[in-house]
């Protein structure tokens, strides 16, 4: 049997290859598909052995190795009855026949990262796994855990094992313990720049300089515009807004107060600041951190 797990979720595809190794009575054999050549696939697909009635073989990253990735198909239909095989991928082409075979004859299992439209789902998870390890959060707590560790399940697993070992777990020490993810700097970084607090503006600034990619986070604040812009322009509540953008609805409803006190012609004016930074950008300008800062001032300067 041939069993594929691919996807950029690396957490949901460990814990599904766990359950595999789990359920099988032997040593599992792991290989790097980097490593093989053609002349390991008679072996690998059609090789018995001695020592055992039944096979593992769990090959990562085999789709890399494009001489041994194009010749795959061939052998597939050949894979000895004794040995259960799993292909482990980032990614597959969905065009190509070899996908369209694996489809039709093999376990083929996709595991997406989560985005913002699976928030909701991201909480209720992170309350269950909390649980397996005998820690019990509210929806309030777990989704402050969410809103700190971000929607990466590795950063909320390593989160929930640092709250695990404290005596007491409530908003505060999870405040305390859980480092902000980069969505959740920038969302207090985009707040600042509403609240017209200069200073803290530019403290932030030069603390995410140490740490963060600049244009990865001018897209993250520019996004913070764009739901701000969202609401002020609609007349749905920000739960219904949230849903129709794919955003947070929990920093949704937070830019909410903002969105109704700047209004339309005050959101107009942060998607402006914003719309001339990312031309700036652009341009080539070399100073993006300045670019970002002169943007959060201008929005209610």
């Amino acid at each position: 049997m041939i069993t594929v797990l691919y996807g950029d979720n690396s957490f949901e595809i460990e814990h599904a290859l766990s359950v595999l190794v789990s359920d099988f009575s032997g040593q599992a054999e792991r290989l790097d598909g980097q490593d093989l050549v053609i002349s390991d696939l008679p072996g690998l697909f059609m090789g018995a052995t001695l020592f055992a009635d039944k096979r593992l073989i769990i090959i990562k990253g085999l789709a890399e190795n494009k001489d041994v990735w194009d010749v795959i198909l061939d052998w597939i239909d050949k894979l000895s009855g004794d040995i259960d095989l799993v292909l482990i991928e980032k990614s597959l082409d969905k065009r190509t026949k070899l996908y369209k075979h694996l489809q039709a004859n093999a376990n083929l299992r996709e595991f997406k990262q989560w985005g913002d439209r699976d928030s909701l789902l991201a909480e209720k998870w992170t309350i269950a796994e909390a649980g397996r390890h005998g820690l019990v959060l509210d929806s309030k707590q777990a989704r402050l855990v969410v809103e700190r560790a971000g929607l990466d399940q590795w950063r909320i697993f390593h989160a929930i094992e640092k709250l695990v070992v404290l005596d007491e777990v409530d908003e505060k020490s999870i405040e305390e313990f859980i480092e902000s993810s980069p969505q959740h700097n920038v969302f207090r970084l985009f707040e600042l720049g509403l609240k017209a607090r200069y200073e803290e503006i530019h403290t932030m600034i030069e603390d995410l300089s140490q740490t963060a990619e600049p244009h990865a986070t001018f897209g993250l604040v520019s996004g913070q515009a764009f739901q701000l812009a969202a609401l002020a322009l609609s007349d749905k509540p920000s739960g219904e807004v949230a849903k129709d953008i794919g955003a947070h609805p929990f920093v949704v409803s937070k830019l909410s107060p903002h969105a109704k006190r700047l209004g339309r012609d005050g959101a107009r004016k942060v998607v402006m600041a914003f719309e001339e930074a990312d031309a700036a950008i652009k341009s080539g300008s070399p100073d993006v951190w300045m670019i970002i800062e002169r943007a959060l001032i201008k929005i209610t300067s």
